[in-house]
């Protein structure tokens, strides 16, 4: 069994303290025996608190609510769901009418802390600890670097200047710290991932499956250095992914999003969130995953709820497939296709006026729970590393290879070998963006969209001139019941989310992002 499918449903008490955590636990845990004195000082301890920081990947604060607004934010995808206030924190996102209660950038802030401070409290307490194996204190010291990076890179790219916490707090007064500049959030997450990799294993067998490994943290590296500009050091890494790490992709695109295929340790993810079914019904903060239920073509009574048709695809990016890219399939539903029970994809739904919605999270009706899927999230994939190194290079021998190796897979092809029909050449104009594109297309709906545009300073143009306004006269309907647009067509000081206004009252050290 994965090691956080199950165990992070049943944490130790002792971390709520510290961690802000509300979730419920077994009742045979004696809460009133367990306290922070006595704790942390077992093997078994030390394990069950990183598996607590873990445990806010699954929930509302990131991969079960907050991070799909990163692909309805974009070009991508729009929110879909119903009229009215339903999937009003997207529609919200997408109207650039954002209030500072609202609900995705109070999510992202306070799941992204919590999962930030249980990783302090990790790298606080698991060295003090003497009864334990050095390796498994390594390796929990080096999976609490790998999650506090990842967190915080979800934070400063979300909201930019964040207040940076390297220990926990032990007082109200050490909580109420201003936000610190970007550029020095960035350089800790570079060294916490530097770290990492250093105390990391290349892979796990057993129960172990699941967690960080030396290639997850070097991956994510690349990731940061590449969404920073540097180039040099993002390509430095992904080759050492893509060289050392024993792992290759698979030969076909749809492989990556199958139950069966999760935590491979000779194939595509470098990580992935973990998520189990049968054991949460109407619950995004637990272990199931809601997206099968959420994305699920709405009322086509294809999943246990009949599916409530959020995050639908948009006309536009649907027509930017090229002829012949297999990824269509695998990722978008679209009207004339078969689903499972032999019925027709309509050509339209509500929420859905082209008739679109987003295939890739759907597992159909695996059982009878709702919001449960077990299908797990790859964060960071072996054909990004390639992208990464692509974009990084540009039209060099080595670049053309990399993202030619992403493209003749996705047409279908061995990606090894040279296709003349789907290979760029050296003479490809505008590498960069045909890059950008093909990230577009390989890692669609995964939630990456908006922070490719923003970082790569197309999400101005785009907005205004391609996604924006055709989406606002389609939504015509939706945006009626949301306040009057405060930010016009947005602009540079609107290209991040509000600081939850719950946070500023708490906080007088923090200060409001313009615009809000």
């Amino acid at each position: 069994m994965k090691f956080t499918k199950y165990t992070l449903s049943v944490l130790a008490v002792a971390l709520s303290a510290l961690a802000g955590c509300t979730q419920k636990f077994l009742d045979e845990a004696p809460v009133d025996q367990i306290t922070d004195a006595n704790f942390y000082q077992t093997e078994t301890d030390a394990i069950q608190a990183t598996n607590a920081a873990y445990s806010e990947l699954t929930k509302e604060g990131q991969y079960n609510l907050a991070m799909w607004a990163f692909d309805m934010w974009s070009d991508v995808s729009s929110s879909g769901g119903d009229d009215g206030n339903d999937a009003i924190e997207y529609k919200q996102l997408e109207a650039y009418s954002i209030p500072t209660t609202n609900t995705v950038a109070n999510r992202l802030w306070g799941g992204s802390f919590i999962g930030v401070q249980r990783a302090n409290i990790v790298l606080q307490k698991v060295p003090l600890i003497t009864n334990i194996d050095p390796a498994i204190q390594k390796r929990c010291l080096g999976e609490a670097q790998f999650l506090r990076a990842k967190f915080y890179f979800d934070l400063v790219r979300a909201y930019g200047d964040v207040p940076l916490f390297t220990t926990p707090p032990n007082s109200p007064a050490a909580v109420s710290i201003p936000r610190t500049p970007a550029a020095q959030v960035y350089a800790q997450i570079e060294k916490d991932l530097a770290d990492a990799i250093g105390n990391l294993p290349a892979s796990y067998v057993g129960a172990d499956l699941g967690r960080a490994t030396k290639w997850a943290a070097t991956g994510l590296l690349a990731k940061v250095y590449i969404t920073e500009g540097k180039k040099a050091e993002a390509a430095t890494r992904a080759r050492e992914v893509l060289n050392n790490s024993g792992k290759t992709m698979w030969a076909s695109y749809g492989d990556n999003f199958k139950v069966e295929n999760e935590n491979r340790n000779d194939k595509e993810s470098l990580f992935e969130v973990q998520y189990i079914n049968g054991r949460n019904q109407y619950e995004r903060n637990n272990v199931g995953s809601a997206m099968n239920e959420f994305f699920g073509p709405r009322g086509a009574n294809q999943t246990p709820g009949s599916g409530y048709g959020f995050n639908v695809p948009d006309p536009d990016f649907v027509a930017g497939y090229e002829a012949g890219d297999i990824r269509k399939s695998v990722t978008v539903w679209a009207p004339g296709d078969t689903y499972p029970d032999g019925s027709k994809v309509a050509n339209k739904a509500t929420g859905s006026p082209f008739g679109y919605s987003c295939k890739k999270w759907f597992v159909g009706k695996v059982n009878t729970n709702i919001w449960d899927s077990g299908l797990n999230v790859p964060v960071i994939r072996l054909a990004e590393m390639y992208l990464i190194v692509a974009e990084a290079v540009g039209p060099t021998a080595e670049g053309l290879e990399a993202i030619n190796k992403v493209r003749r897979r996705s047409f279908g092809l061995d990606y090894t070998k040279p296709s003349t029909a789907h290979d760029l050449t050296a003479g490809t104009a505008n590498f960069t963006d045909a890059v950008l594109r093909e990230r577009k297309y390989e890692l669609a709906f995964e939630f990456d969209r908006w922070f490719d545009m923003k970082r790569a300073q197309s999400l101005y143009p785009t907005l205004t001139n391609h996604a924006l306004i055709p989406r606002m006269t389609e939504q015509a309907a939706y945006l009626k019941n949301i306040a009057p647009n405060t930010h016009g067509i947005p602009t540079q000081n609107t290209l991040v989310l509000p600081i939850p206004q719950s946070e500023i009252d708490t906080n007088p050290g923090l200060v409001q992002n313009p615009g809000y």
